[in-house]
């Protein structure tokens, strides 16, 4: 399941390619890490069914999600639009810190994740062999250590591409406004269904 690809994968592979393997890396760690950091209390306490009660909460977190996604997507079109008239040509990329800003935002923004853990996770739950928030909690990270391992391989693969691609800067910059369509378009997706991936 974590190699159907969602915004989370979208993002990973246009930083990959588009601004290089380590700011990938520090995007996934954001999506994954810092996001289960947040996310796995929250499942484990049951806070996370309030979310799911509550259509009001749900539709906030979705339009945040969809104005983050949109957001980042206009961004890559303008460093796209800054890198075609720049002389010397590659836009400045984004510190780790921002990296891993920018995929915890994108996770936590997306009501998707949390709601899959809070319906899909519970099934596998026997409240006769321990406590039902320790099983979430380690179901839960044994899913965002998944996510890491995928995400991760990603990011190599899209940077390995960044690499090569480097030596085009047409390519790269035409990349960006692929990337950066994707990302409007799987922000208006959330906006409008509900569901950024399907």
């Amino acid at each position: 399941m974590q190699l159907l690809p969602g915004p989370e994968t979208a993002l990973v592979i246009s930083r990959g390619i588009g601004e290089g393997r380590r700011v990938a890396l520090w995007t996934v760690l954001g999506t994954t890490l810092a996001a289960g950091a947040i996310q796995l209390p929250l499942l484990a306490l049951g806070i996370a069914s309030l979310l799911r009660a509550s259509p009001l909460g749900f539709a906030l977190l979705r339009w945040a999600g969809a104005a983050w996604l949109i957001w980042l997507g206009l961004r890559l079109l303008r460093a796209a639009g800054v890198g075609a008239v720049a002389a010397a040509g590659t836009p400045a990329r984004p510190s780790a810190l921002a990296a891993l800003r920018d995929g915890l935002a994108a996770n936590l923004t997306n009501p998707q994740p949390l709601l899959f853990m809070l319906a899909f996770l519970p099934q596998f739950v026997d409240p006769a062999r321990a406590s039902v928030g320790l099983q979430l909690l380690l179901l839960g990270a044994t899913q965002k250590l998944t996510g890491l391992a995928v995400l991760g391989v990603t990011a190599l693969a899209a940077g390995a591409v960044g690499g090569w691609l480097a030596r085009r800067p047409g390519v790269v910059l035409w990349q960006q406004h692929v990337a950066g369509t994707a990302m409007i378009l799987l922000g208006l997706r959330l906006l409008v269904t509900g569901t950024p991936d399907g």
